[in-house]
């Protein structure tokens, strides 16, 4: 349930800003940035995006998080609030933690082990988005439904801090649930209603103090860190400046000029394409850097219809689909690949089924002889992905079909292809950013048949495989190990021998900041990207 995150992903290479560090208020130093857009939501609940948890992750800490790092290693699980992870047990249905002593609220009131399962109850009583992480808890979906009675599968004990989660059948993903910010422990007065105006007390090293929503937000420091919570949890930095103000900026270009005149500390987003070149030849290893996220790029087609029901044509699309041209179009932020799990996901063992052969491509679709060459093929209007949209008309043209362009606005996109009763749906433009590192994340939701729902899709390609789907749904149950990461990787060759997706690429993410900060301290995850605690101005 990525469409939000999509999209923002999409948007930082179609926008691209920050501010000079000052003194603030209290002496202190000031980092000023600007975002290409506010975030969807300043309520950890709520939000669903890559801008939503860069924004938040420094003040919401879940009972596990995220070893503060870039790279592979940023995707290890470390304990947060909870002393430790979890002990599972019971054939992996009974997860049980310990909250850490003495902490916190950035209010002054104290953090209960029974504020994890308020918590979870209000993204229910919100409908949030993030409620289906938790719906394999015992009582959740009757809570969904009823939202009364609490959900008796979480049961905690404040005076001694335990947290116990009984599963309805074991889960290989639950560990990594319990670090999504949708779980991050509240105030048990926090209104079932969206807080972005007033977001609620943090626990983090930062706490968001003004909210002027569509336009800015500030931050100061949680005055609890240094007296509780960051003593309770030292394997999280406390950051380096003493405020944060963030402005909402609409042209990319300027912000670009305004980081080079030191005007701004950051920009949030990537230079745009007309620019990125131009940065990352001037600036690289000084004031701009490229991290690789967690990402895939694909054209799914629908495999229930034709002329996508045949798996030969949709194996001469992947013969067709040029990873390097593609890398082109996105300027050089895509680097080519052709398989479902990406790099520095667990599992990902790189190869290649489909070498670039677009004259072997056009004899296996004249041998197919598909009856309905008639295709509409789906793409929204952001730059470059429009363009891409074009390219992948050109290829199916060129492979003898009647082709029809459908450019969706970005906001409605996913909303668009995911419903069931939008029609012609029969190839076009997907990608997913993780909710998690597990290879899971990329098989369930997108490739299982039990994914296929009339609204709310994720699985575009409706691809329903009895074999695939029992393997998925063996391999979700079991704890990732060596053998587990072997499985999913011929799970990997399995799928894309059947083709359901021609992907081409995963999303590099570009950092640019102003001369006053120092680039070789700073941290990008691949989870919630650029680390906010790990700016120093010089």
């Amino acid at each position: 349930m990525l469409d939000r995150k999509l999209i923002v992903l999409l948007a930082c290479l179609a926008l691209a800003g920050c501010g000079s560090g000052e003194s603030g208020s209290g002496g202190g130093e000031t980092l000023r940035g600007t975002y290409n857009s506010f975030p969807d939501y300043l309520d950890p609940a709520l939000s669903f995006t890559l801008e939503g948890a860069t924004a938040m992750h420094e003040t919401y800490i879940p009972l596990l998080t995220y070893r503060p790092a870039s790279g592979t290693a940023g995707t290890k699980l470390i304990p947060g609030l909870a002393r430790s992870l979890p002990k599972i047990d019971q054939g992996g249905r009974r997860y049980t933690l310990r909250l850490r002593p003495g902490l916190k609220y950035s209010d002054g009131s104290p953090v209960r082990a029974s504020d994890f399962r308020f918590a979870v109850e209000r993204l229910f009583r919100l409908n949030s988005a993030g409620s289906s992480f938790y719906t394999g808890i015992v009582g959740a979906k009757r809570f969904e439904k009823t939202k009364k009675g609490g959900i008796r599968g979480i049961v905690s004990d404040d005076k001694t801090g335990r947290i116990v989660i009984h599963l309805l059948e074991p889960s290989g993903t639950f560990t990594y649930v319990l670090a999504l910010p949708f779980g991050a422990p509240l105030p048990p007065g926090t209104p079932a209603e969206d807080q972005t105006q007033s977001p609620p007390p943090a626990t983090g090293p930062y706490m968001i103090t003004a909210v002027r929503p569509g336009r800015s937000w500030e931050y100061a420091r949680n005055p609890e860190w240094a007296k509780a919570n960051g003593p309770a949890l030292p394997q999280l930095p406390g950051g380096h400046v003493d405020k944060i103000e963030f402005e909402v900026r609409s042209n990319p270009v300027s912000q670009v000029e305004e980081v080079e005149r030191g005007e701004v500390d950051w920009m949030k987003n990537p230079p745009p394409p007309e620019r990125y070149a131009a940065v990352r030849e001037r600036y690289e290893g000084s004031q701009f850097r490229e991290d690789p996220t967690i990402s895939l790029y694909y054209f799914w087609m629908n495999t229930q219809q034709p002329p996508f029901d045949d798996v030969r044509v949709r194996r001469a699309v992947n013969y067709a689909v040029d990873p390097a041209a593609l890398e082109r179009i996105y300027a050089g932020t895509l680097r080519g690949t052709q398989q479902v799990l990406p790099p520095q996901m667990p599992g990902y063992r790189r190869f290649h089924l489909y070498p670039y052969e677009p004259a072997r491509a056009k004899r296996m679709v004249e041998r197919a002889d598909p009856a309905d060459r008639k295709i509409t093929v789906w793409t929204l209007d952001l730059p470059p992905t429009d363009e891409a949209g074009e390219y992948y008309e050109q290829v199916l043209s060129e492979l003898g079909f009647d082709v029809t362009l459908k450019v969706i606005g970005a906001a409605n996109y996913f909303t668009v292809i995911g419903n069931s009763e939008t029609p012609d749906l029969d190839t076009g433009f997907g990608n997913w950013l993780l909710d998690y590192p597990h290879p899971d994340d990329y098989f369930r939701p997108q490739l299982s048949g039990a994914s296929i729902i009339p609204t709310g899709n994720t699985n575009w390609a409706h691809f329903a495989n009895p074999a695939i789907d029992r393997e998925i749904r063996r391999l979700g149950r079991q704890q990732l190990g060596r053998q587990q990461e072997r499985e999913y990787a011929a799970l990997d060759r399995r799928v894309m021998k059947q083709a359901p997706w021609a992907p081409f690429g995963t999303l590099t993410l570009g950092t640019f900041v102003a001369d006053s900060v120092d680039l070789e301290e700073l941290v990008v995850s691949p989870i919630y990207g650029q680390d906010l605690t790990s700016f120093q101005l010089r």
